[in-house]
């Protein structure tokens, strides 16, 4: 399967080492199948960073053998996965691999409100069924990157 990482440098060998807390899944590497996904990701650095923004291509091999942890859709148990995770819950330490949709700028607004405890959990997945889902892949184990993720190549982005 080919995936693709948007940051502002080539990244050969990724690590965990340069991981956020309080993402989706966790601190991970992450990588989508969307293309424009990652190409959106890479510019949003590169602004913030003032620098350019580049998309990482890897090929992933076999993940049977390790913990995997997939949600097809975006319902109560992604819902509640990627909240404990956002409030640094370590709930995604139990896998080696998450796979899942992205809380992007429009999903992560419900998300924000259920959070708050504005929309209960019904509404809030309701409303985010009005919002274009992306994949997203989280690497949580470093040995599970270094065995199945395979740098392809890289290229700039320009908006």
């Amino acid at each position: 399967m080919i995936v693709y990482h948007g940051s502002t440098i080539e990244i050969r060998k990724p690590d965990l080492k340069h991981s956020r807390n309080n993402l989706d899944f966790g601190k991970g590497f992450y990588v989508t199948t969307f293309k424009d996904q990652a190409e959106k990701w890479a510019l949003r650095k590169s602004v913030r960073e003032n620098t350019s923004a580049i998309v990482n291509i890897y090929e992933i091999g076999d993940m049977e053998k390790f913990r995997v942890k997939t949600f097809d859709e975006a319902g109560s148990d992604w819902l509640n996965f990627v909240c404990d995770c956002r409030n640094g819950k370590s709930v995604a330490s139990d896998y080696d691999v998450v796979i899942g949709n992205v809380a992007d700028d429009e999903v992560i607004k419900c998300v924000r409100m259920y959070m708050r405890g504005i929309w209960d959990e019904a509404r809030t997945i309701e409303e985010m069924k009005y919002y274009k889902q992306n994949d997203q892949i989280a690497f949580i184990n470093q040995a599970v990157i270094d065995e199945v993720v395979s740098f392809k190549d890289s290229y700039g982005v320009e908006e």
